[in-house]
């Protein structure tokens, strides 16, 4: 690949690059292991980095034939990087090829493609420098320029290497890079998850919270993001399998009661019905974005997924192990009613029955789908939402997980264009366990450079220097710390 000009077609595209290339990134939402950074892992081979919880390349790998021994099973590290190389040359258009050349560029500095015959040399080149410690966790976060890395954590979690990376007391000792817990509390809000009892009693330990009932558990989360905060974190994190809905927002009031009687079901390991939960999981989605927006926390939604499609391969492999896929659920009317109950400030002590003068219930919220006919209808609704209190509160969230390709990326950027304001957009981000992803923010420059500079060129906006550096380099980088700093 030409390395200066990948994905750079005109002029004005290679400048506009220029100018971001040496950003910082601030990658706001990872699944990288604290424990991991504290400890300052230094990878054994290109099999952990590359093949190691990668459900990306597990699919493909899949897709090429090769047996599950070679990819989750039992062969040896070389064995299985042999089939990833066998695999990887026939990925013509695919991310994953452009991505594993950009990391054996950037990292060990191999600029030969990635083939069944190069993949000796290859081998033994890049594990002989994964041993150095310019590729330990330290180094890569200083050779990439890590300002900041967002990790995923559950409300009961002690955080203990967050506080010892923040306090300079883990063996990675003092870093520059800001290592940010997230709060996700995903296990709180499904009261027909088969451990939801289990999950109760751990939060309530962790909590301090004896947990009875509806209060109760609001109450222990609260503490529990407190606790968050006062160790960094701006933003909270929710998975959700669909938008659950509430027909009006005076229905909240008569729900309460009624999800009370629901939730001291589930505690007790009984089912509840399908209309129980979903009442329950738009109560407390509410309820948290109240205390979100009361406290300054960013939430970031992800749906649109279908979970482990493969019974047999769940039962063999586990979850995350790349038999998820793309849902098609419609999401507008339930995503509206969801907004309009948060923004309904409903506290406690204030405002019970009428719309209050307070500032809205809604926090800065960031929404990510992982089918892009969703793009539309989010954009649109995000509109609705916006208000004084920051530039672009209200995201469509970076192109994620099957759609973080070229055409995916574009198709994005192009729908917040057209129906919102690009300039806002806060970037990118890896969600991925992988250490060597950070690549993943220069190809995504790359293609927003490429992207405006066609726009530009094609005489759809001046050819203004400063406005168009000003541009690319906020949503590189700038726009995102001012959001979530």
């Amino acid at each position: 690949m030409d390395q200066e000009n990948f994905l750079l077609e005109t002029e004005t595209a290679r400048n506009l690059y220029k100018a971001v290339k040496d950003l910082p990134i601030y990658d706001y939402h990872c699944h990288l292991i604290p424990q991991q950074i504290a400890e300052n892992r230094q990878m054994p081979d290109l099999t952990d980095a590359w093949l190691s919880g990668d459900h990306y390349k597990w699919r493909m790998m899949r897709a090429m034939g090769i047996e599950e021994k070679y990819i989750t099973g039992d062969a040896t590290g070389y064995e299985k990087f042999l089939a990833w190389a066998r695999t990887a040359e026939n990925l013509i258009g695919n991310p994953l090829y452009h991505w594993t050349h950009l990391e054996l560029q950037r990292f060990f500095n191999i600029n030969e493609p990635l083939t069944e015959k190069s993949a000796p040399l290859i081998w033994e080149k890049a594990n002989a420098l994964l041993q150095q410690p310019q590729l330990s966790v330290k180094g890569i976060f200083e050779k990439q320029n890590i300002y900041a890395v967002g990790t995923t954590d559950d409300p009961a979690d002690s955080l203990e290497h967050h506080r010892a990376i923040a306090e300079g007391t883990a063996p990675i000792g003092k870093i520059k890079t800001k290592v940010i817990p997230s709060f996700r509390p995903d296990k709180a809000l499904y009261l027909n998850a088969f451990d939801f009892p289990q999950y109760i009693a751990s939060l309530s330990q962790a909590s301090e919270v004896t947990i009875k009932n509806f209060d109760d558990i609001l109450t222990a989360l609260e503490k529990r993001l407190d606790y968050f905060i006062a160790n960094g974190c701006r933003s909270s994190d929710h998975g959700l399998p669909y938008i659950p809905k509430l027909e009006t927002v005076r229905q909240k009031l008569i729900s309460v009661k009624q999800t009370d009687k629901a939730f001291k079901k589930a505690l007790n390991g009984k089912s509840v019905s399908i209309e129980e939960a979903d009442t329950y999981t738009t109560l407390m989605l509410a309820s948290l974005g109240n205390l979100y927006a009361k406290k300054n926390i960013v939430m970031q939604l992800h749906f649109s997924v279908i979970r482990n499609v493969n019974t047999v391969q769940l039962l063999k492999t586990g979850i995350n192990s790349g038999f998820d896929a793309v849902n098609d659920r419609k999401i507008a009317e339930n995503l509206v009613s969801l907004f309009d109950l948060m923004s309904f400030y409903t506290e406690a002590n204030c405002c019970t029955n009428e719309v209050c003068e307070h500032d809205s219930g809604l926090p800065k919220t960031i929404l990510y789908s992982l089918n892009p006919k969703d793009y539309y209808p989010i954009a649109t609704i995000m509109g609705g939402f916006q208000d004084h209190s920051c530039v672009g509160k209200m995201q469509l969230g970076s192109a994620w997980w099957f759609c973080d390709h070229r055409d995916g990326m574009e198709e994005h950027m192009r729908v917040l264009a057209n129906l919102g304001m690009l300039p806002a957009f806060i970037g990118m981000l890896t969600d991925s366990r992988s250490f060597l992803s950070f690549v993943r923010h220069e190809y995504f420059r790359r293609i927003m450079c490429n992207l405006i500079g066609k726009w530009v060129e094609n005489g759809e906006y001046p050819s203004d220097t400063a406005k168009l550096e000003k541009i690319v380099k906020d949503i590189s980088f700038e726009n995102a710390k001012k959001y979530f700093d």
